[in-house]
């Protein structure tokens, strides 16, 4: 028991080596995220289903519903490739 206590003090003692840090969560980052292999960012993931999302979003403004299918399709391409939306 009292080794413990002693070697807090002791000069001879090595300190712990600090934990490695755990790498945050890149899903452009292919090593990562295998359903992301080309490493697309979110800005170019899912190109079909962004332009019909948005060009629907412009023709009808934020009317509720009028878009939510082609919205739905674009969250489920971008899941698909491994982003969280």
């Amino acid at each position: 028991m009292f080794q413990n206590i002693l070697s807090w003090w002791s000069p001879t003692s090595t300190p712990a080596p600090a934990p490695a840090l755990k790498e945050k969560y890149d899903p452009t980052n292919p090593k990562m995220n295998p359903l992301n292999p080309q490493g697309l960012k979110p800005c170019c993931a899912c190109p079909e289903t962004k332009s019909a999302r948005d060009a629907c979003f412009l023709q009808n403004g934020s009317e509720e519903g009028k878009c939510a299918e082609l919205l739905q399709k674009h969250v489920e391409c971008m899941r698909g490739l491994g982003f969280n939306i």
